[in-house]
């Protein structure tokens, strides 16, 4: 059997079509206050609660969560969409000024949570494991809150779109 590298913006295009929750990820101690998007976070198992989140080794917040050594994931609803583009460094905004405007709380680990998110998952990073040019943080869930919100925010074919649950 022969095998065919995948070409990288092949890649890309295929993974433009699998579509992805917008969050926020947060982290806050001895490294500073910093945050990035992101849209590569998932559950690995229930028991114990533990999720993962990758991250570019090259993003501005990377420094900080690595050596805080906490994170919070969290969910935007269509009504903060603004925040993705202000936390994934598109706009002009310092890493301080990326929290002006919206409500923050922290809850067991110290990290940014932000109100009205659809759901929040407050993390201790267990495990880190270098694939390519990102780290997947293996994180240990200490703390959710579910917030009001039916509404998330999902990023598909390059764009935003809103996504609803039946009552």
């Amino acid at each position: 059997m022969h095998v065919v590298p995948v070409e990288k913006q092949a890649y890309r295009e295929a993974m433009a079509r699998l579509g992805a929750a917008v969050n926020v990820v947060t982290t806050d101690g001895p490294g500073g206050r910093a945050g990035f998007t992101a849209s590569a976070v998932t559950s690995v198992t229930d028991a114990p609660p533990t999720l993962l989140v990758c991250a570019n080794r090259t993003n501005d917040s990377y420094p900080a969560m690595r050596q805080n050594g906490v994170l919070c994931v969290n969910t935007l609803t269509p009504a903060q969409e603004g925040l993705s583009p202000i936390f994934a460094g598109m706009t002009q905004h310092t890493m301080n000024e990326r929290f002006d405007g919206y409500a923050w709380r922290t809850l067991e680990t110290g990290a940014p949570v932000l109100d009205q998110a659809v759901v929040v998952f407050d993390c201790r990073i267990n495990q880190i494991v270098e694939v390519g040019t990102h780290d997947v943080f293996f994180c240990s869930v200490e703390a959710v809150r579910t917030g009001t919100a039916h509404e998330g925010l999902i990023y598909y074919g390059r764009g935003y779109h809103k996504v609803s649950m039946t009552p």
